[in-house]
């Protein structure tokens, strides 16, 4: 498949939306860090967000307005708080993708450098706040990282899998795992996430390839799998000329996927398409089971703490008998 094209915390259609900026308590900052997470919201309102990562802090907003509203809001909630970050960043939230812009150094060194390490329930994860529009860590997709590990899968097949996060939580609890992009530079991020945890990446398989494509082979292989990730673009093109929209494709993954999911499968749908939203997963993922003669049974997560309603990812985890 083609880049990827996901916004982390974009409203859904039909859930209200935050108007003025809600700031996490501090005793909800001191419970993450109690976890050893050092990566989440600290506020999110309709005109943008503020990311904690790490000792850095991310402001993405959609207008000029917002834009103060948050810093503004961010040094409040420091002074409230205690917690000053060492570096602030600003991001534009274009309305077109072709707009998009790396975030700016708003306050702190400049010396430093942009690469840093976040931790998630202790796992590290490694960012990269000047490789583009996106760090490398989708904070949206905590509970589902955490709920992969409690599987405990043994094979996972993490598809559009950037830099393999879902990838490294599996591994920890001994999962063998297949990540497949067709960005060969988020697979290296995602070899350096498995390194930062201890993990030898050589024991997984990092694949750059266009899932679409490779599903069909892998189930003529014989490959099959007890988890499965399908979190896809919500549109892109492939460097072939095909476009891809998950609201008219979302059906064709989802089958492909099922061909090599193992008896009892636990496969994650997930999509920030404002039009697919968990009802609609479900209702579109049961006749892809369906017709393969499998039952399918639903669960869903809801969006972490941080996370207003009607903010971050549509998810659902279908399991498969």
């Amino acid at each position: 498949m083609p880049k990827q094209t996901r916004e982390t915390g974009l409203p859904q259609n039909a859930r209200p939306v935050m108007q003025r900026a809600m700031w996490i308590s501090n005793s909800q900052r001191l419970s993450f860090e109690s976890t050893e997470t050092t990566a989440h919201r600290l506020a999110t309102s309709s005109g943008g967000w503020v990311e904690r990562l790490g000792e850095d802090v991310i402001v993405s907003f959609k207008g000029e307005g917002a834009k103060a509203e948050l810093l503004e809001g961010l040094q409040r909630w420091t002074n409230d708080t205690g917690w000053l970050p060492s570096r602030v960043f600003t991001r534009f939230l274009p309305t077109r993708n072709a707009d998009r812009v790396s975030p700016e150094l708003h306050q702190g060194d400049s010396a430093l450098s942009w690469k840093t390490t976040v931790t998630e329930a202790g796992i590290r994860y490694g960012l990269d706040i000047a490789a583009g529009y996106s760090h490398g860590l989708f904070l949206d997709q905590r509970l589902n990282r955490a709920r992969l590990q409690h599987l405990r899968p043994t094979r996972v097949l993490n598809t559009f899998a950037y830099t393999s996060s879902f990838s490294v939580a599996a591994a920890l609890v001994g999962a063998e795992t297949m990540s497949v992009d067709l960005s060969r530079k988020s697979l290296k991020r995602g070899e350096h996430n498995f390194k930062l945890n201890g993990l030898d990446s050589k024991k997984h398989r990092f694949v750059a390839d266009d899932i679409l494509e490779l599903l069909p082979r892998l189930a003529v292989e014989g490959e099959r799998f007890d988890a499965i990730v399908l979190d896809p673009p919500t549109f892109s093109r492939s460097g072939k000329g095909r476009r891809w929209r998950v609201v008219d494709d979302f059906e064709y993954l989802l089958a492909a996927a099922l061909d090599v999911a193992m008896p009892k499968c636990s496969i994650l749908l997930s999509t920030n398409c404002t039009k697919l939203d968990p009802a609609k997963l479900k209702r579109r993922a049961r006749p892809c089971a369906k017709v393969r003669r499998l039952s399918a049974d639903f669960t869903e997560l809801g969006a972490p703490d941080d996370f207003p309603p009607g903010h971050g990812a549509s998810t659902v985890w279908m399991t498969v008998g």
